[in-house]
């Protein structure tokens, strides 16, 4: 393991308890608390990139472990053992703190820290712009193969109370005016002019929030402004005060906008992991285009 730039680390001031820390941390916050020993830094990038560099200490999950896949359906949560197996495996338990970060933005971040949320368990973060701003900020990394975590005998439990969405609970919603389903794969797909599955199209009612509109493509895929957010998906009825109901392809990109809705203050939010791979494979959903 090779450390490259490794700083010295600033005195912790009192108000940066880990309890006390948002939704989403700057990357220069976490490297000015890396010594802090409750942290589990969980990097979701590919093997090689992991391999090349990463930051310091952070633990790499292959994004495939969090994933059930039942063709046609892309994405699906796996089952409480598989579950316990990886978070068993990276260390998990009630008295730490997670902290995840990907090479892409945060899409396979957010839907690491959303199978946390399934799990009931809340403590934790993304780092805003992931490896990119890290780099970009010319904080210190490692290479190599890493430290092997100390395994915990961790027990999921799954509670998709207030967090998931099922196909059979969005239809009950539909045509609700206190929830709004927020389709973030891009136009192309919401539209139908491009498809990856049996039937083009959105879910009825839905509205389109494509989800690198959140990024700023010239600040290393950091958030843009909440108050620019904010009132694009205002404009779109995706209000504070209603049900957020988020899907893509595979609920790996609106699980990073669930992220971001979650920082913003949105309380009532939930993910779709069966998304367009299960609902635009499905023979009788109903389907706008």
């Amino acid at each position: 393991m090779v450390t490259i730039g490794l700083r010295k680390q600033p005195k912790l001031r009192q108000m940066n308890t880990s309890k006390q820390w948002p939704a989403i941390i700057e990357p220069e916050f976490l490297a000015d608390n890396l010594d802090q020993q409750d942290l589990i830094i969980i990097d979701l990038c590919k093997q090689d990139i992991y391999t090349q560099s990463h930051v310091p200490g952070a633990i790499h999950l292959e994004y495939g472990e969090i994933l059930e896949h039942n063709k046609p359906a892309m994405g699906l949560l796996p089952d409480a053992d598989t579950l316990s197996k990886v978070m068993s495996k990276i260390g998990l338990s009630n008295e730490k703190k997670v902290i995840a970060y990907d090479d892409e933005g945060g899409g396979k971040a957010g839907r690491f820290l959303w199978t946390l949320d399934v799990l009931g368990f809340h403590n934790h973060c993304l780092v805003n712009g992931g490896l990119h701003a890290w780099t970009a900020a010319q904080l210190p990394v490692e290479s190599g193969a890493g430290t092997a975590p100390e395994a915990s005998d961790y027990h999921a439990q799954i509670s998709r109370d207030h967090v998931s969405a099922d196909k059979e609970y969005i239809e009950s919603r539909l045509g609700n005016e206190q929830v709004c389903l927020l389709d973030t794969r891009s136009p192309e797909e919401f539209n139908g002019v491009k498809n990856f599955a049996a039937r083009p199209g959105h879910i009825p009612g839905a509205v389109n929030y494509n989800w690198l509109e959140a990024m700023d493509q010239n600040n290393a895929l950091r958030l843009k402004p909440a108050s620019v957010i904010e009132q694009a998906l205002e404009s779109l009825g995706a209000i504070k005060e209603k049900e957020i109901i988020c899907y893509c392809q595979t609920h790996h990109r609106s699980s990073f906008i669930y992220i971001v809705l979650k920082h913003l203050g949105y309380e009532h939010v939930r993910g779709y992991p069966g998304a367009w791979s299960e609902w635009g494979n499905l023979p009788d959903t109903p389907i706008e285009l």
